[in-house]
């Protein structure tokens, strides 16, 4: 078991409703959220793989933060049963690894058809295959790599997050790849949208932590009272942010003008998407805009939800993507590059991260042993 943002509701795992849980890079920093102590407990070698939930990004940007792999698997490959639901058309389960034929291992374990999940799916694994024969090939010929121009023109994108995409983008074409630009017109409105569905699924599902059904009951001298009490004892400020952001676009006066176009955007940035992947196989961009930031430095909320602005993106699609650790910056933190794959395209995506892996620079990633000795 490992801590979390609550409710998987944060992207610094500060959210937690126990601790905070420290980077093994540099303990003053977050290892980002909401799977940041299973990104965190893999980085400092605790253990040899974990299970990580992500909504919006929250697999690959703890991973990133702590220089790890971290998987997100196709909508529907792995069950979610068993998952306490934030906004169940976009959450997935996936693993965090020191390598990518970890993370293959991993998938094939907990992937295909469970009959308690009508959303999952029947699908022949065999990842591990696909990404150990990958780690043996010399080169990446013919294979397709898209960069979306909107990505890397994006505000707020940190110079050594930059120069590592690009350095990522020469290795890769060192390798015989085909390197193109591609373009998601509707990319930049995928953070609002997120937020508007995200939020609204998420004020369903927590609907039933009532103190009758679910979780904690506060006592108290009538029913009324009881449901107040136990919804303002039971969920952090961040949770109940939501809820209360979701009630609102969901309520009959607002719901045309913020759940439904969120839901029309989305459909648009799938499209952006299928069209990209027709001259593409893969599409690399950054994880995270900055790397990992210290405890208490984004109060804002605005300024926390915008580290998922690479990663939201690939929920709202239903696609599958990975990070994987790229270099180490100047200031001794870890860099994640991340490769998006169309839905069920999880070997393309294995083998051709298995490839980079292989031919980076830097072949493992462990956090200095004097910050990791005080975890």
């Amino acid at each position: 078991r490992t801590n979390m943002d609550e409710f998987a509701m944060g992207s610094s795992c500060e959210n937690s409703a126990f601790a905070k849980t420290a980077n093994p890079w540099d303990i003053e920093r977050v290892p980002g959220g909401s799977s940041g102590g299973s990104a965190s407990s893999v980085s400092a070698s605790m253990v040899p793989a974990a299970l990580g939930s992500d909504t919006g990004g929250s697999i690959r940007q703890p991973a990133a933060f702590c220089g790890t792999v971290g998987l997100k698997p196709s909508y529907g490959i792995v069950s979610r049963y068993g998952l306490v639901a934030f906004a169940s058309s976009l959450d997935q389960i996936g693993p965090i690894t020191n390598t990518v034929l970890d993370s293959a291992i991993m998938l094939d374990i907990i992937s295909g058809r469970d009959a308690m999940d009508c959303t999952s799916l029947e699908l022949e694994s065999g990842f591990a295959n696909f990404a150990d024969a990958a780690k043996n090939a010399e080169s990446l010929r013919g294979a397709r790599v898209g960069i979306p121009s909107e990505c890397l023109d994006c505000e707020g994108l940190e110079d050594s997050i930059r120069r590592s995409v690009e350095k990522t983008i020469e290795i890769m074409r060192g390798l015989g790849a085909q390197i193109m630009t591609v373009s998601l017109p509707h990319w930049k409105y995928s953070v609002a949208s997120y937020y508007v569905i995200a939020a609204a699924e998420a004020s369903a599902n927590l609907a039933r932590f009532d103190g009758v059904r679910y979780g904690l009951r506060e006592k108290t001298e009538n029913l009324s009272d009881m449901y107040f009490s136990t919804r303002e004892a039971g969920f952090g400020e961040e949770v109940k942010r939501r809820i209360l952001l979701g009630t609102f676009v969901l309520s009959s006066g607002y719901y045309d003008a913020y759940y439904l176009r969120a839901q029309k955007a989305r459909t648009l940035i799938r499209r952006d998407y299928e069209d990209a992947f027709k001259k593409c196989d893969i599409i690399l961009t950054p994880v995270t805009p900055s790397l990992p930031f210290k405890f208490g430095e984004k109060s804002s909320p605005l300024q926390m939800y915008l580290s998922d602005i690479f990663t939201i993106s690939v929920n709202l699609a239903g696609n599958c993507a990975i990070s994987v650790p790229s270099e180490i910056s100047p200031s001794g933190l870890p860099i994640g590059i991340q490769f998006v794959a169309p839905s069920n395209g999880e070997k393309i995506l294995l083998s051709a991260s298995a490839v980079f892996e292989k031919n980076r620079e830097i072949k493992r990633f462990t956090p200095p042993e004097t910050k990791r000795a005080v975890l």
